[in-house]
């Protein structure tokens, strides 16, 4: 890992966060626990997990597995993103897009961090295992610890290709959906799976685009830190491509019908509308505002909502 020395725009320091923690109310910490699990990007992680169940049942699953599978999946998403935070607590205190996270503000320490990410991976696994079965308790616990060790630990601070690789703990949602209902894999599951892992760079660079200034600051290199705005806009065009070419595999195959294909030609071509826009910004040397990068981040939040709504929605109209 890269040491990073200087300080601002965050503090982080021992006497600060016994200060601050001696200070709050219990309300702030509870907050910041909570906030330790990302609850935001959990939310993102449920919508790919509840549709694929729908998808494995052809119609609607047991709603008691539906909230042990969701409540299983928060838990282990949360332990890792705690663990996330408190490995990554030094660059966060110097980035100003998370300065404020509780490891650095005080209001968490870094011990508490440290068993408090332990913690929910250990629950949530025995919880997969006893409540839904123990290939999806597996699943979530590679996926925790992938996005740990390999991306948070290894890939983040060394390669430009760390949100490639380490957006495979992303997908995993997706098999531990599949898994729920099924207690087994299928192709399906691997297709959607795949859906993501494409999904994934050009939902990221965007928004890697607008801070990467951040992340120079502390030495990640991002694909937006070490290229040109036109070298990333070219690698998006290429990942939505190959996105929206894997998500229409899944009705030749014979696992959805017309509702989930008219769907996926809307929302892919609009995504490759988008894609191809900030391409030819990036080509006639747009920046700043001008670039309007964070118009594809935005629309690919939309695109896998709707995406997934229709992989739910499907098994009805068929």
């Amino acid at each position: 890992m890269t040491a990073v020395e200087s300080r601002p725009p965050g503090v982080l320091g021992a006497s600060n966060m016994s200060s601050s923690r001696g200070q709050r109310p219990i309300g702030a910490r509870v907050k910041a626990f909570v906030a330790l699990t990302k609850p935001r990007i959990i939310e993102l992680l449920l919508i790919t997990t509840v549709p694929v169940m729908f998808l494995a049942e052809q119609g609607v699953p047991d709603l008691w597995l539906v909230l042990a599978t969701c409540v299983g999946g928060y838990l282990s998403a949360g332990g890792a993103n705690a663990l996330n935070m408190y490995i990554d607590r030094d660059i966060d205190a110097l980035m100003e897009r998370t300065s404020q996270r509780p490891l650095v503000t005080g209001l968490v320490t870094p011990r508490e961090g440290l068993v408090f990410g332990i913690t929910l991976a250990v629950v949530s696994t025995v919880w997969f295992g006893v409540l839904v079965n123990w290939l999806s308790a597996w699943l979530s616990l590679g996926a925790l610890l992938f996005y740990v060790v390999v991306y948070t630990m290894i890939l983040k601070r060394r390669t430009s290709q760390n949100i490639v690789w380490g957006g495979i703990a992303g997908c995993m949602p997706v098999l531990i959906g599949w898994s729920a209902v099924t207690n087994s894999m299928s192709w399906a599951a691997v297709i959607l799976f795949l859906v993501i892992f494409f999904w994934t760079p050009p939902h990221y660079w965007p928004l890697s685009m607008k801070v990467k200034d951040d992340y120079a600051r502390v030495g990640v290199p991002m694909l937006p830190v070490i290229a040109s705005n036109k070298v990333v806009a070219r690698q998006i065009v290429l990942y939505s491509w190959v996105m929206v070419a894997v998500s229409l595999l899944l009705t030749p195959l014979g696992y959805t019908g017309w509702f989930y294909t008219a769907v996926a030609l809307v929302t892919g071509g609009w995504w490759l509308w988008e894609a191809h826009a900030l391409q030819t910004r990036a080509k006639n040397g747009a920046t700043g505002g001008k670039l309007k990068e964070m118009r594809l981040f935005h629309w690919s939040i939309t695109y896998v909502s709707l995406l997934f709504v229709a992989v739910a929605v499907d098994p009805f109209l068929r």
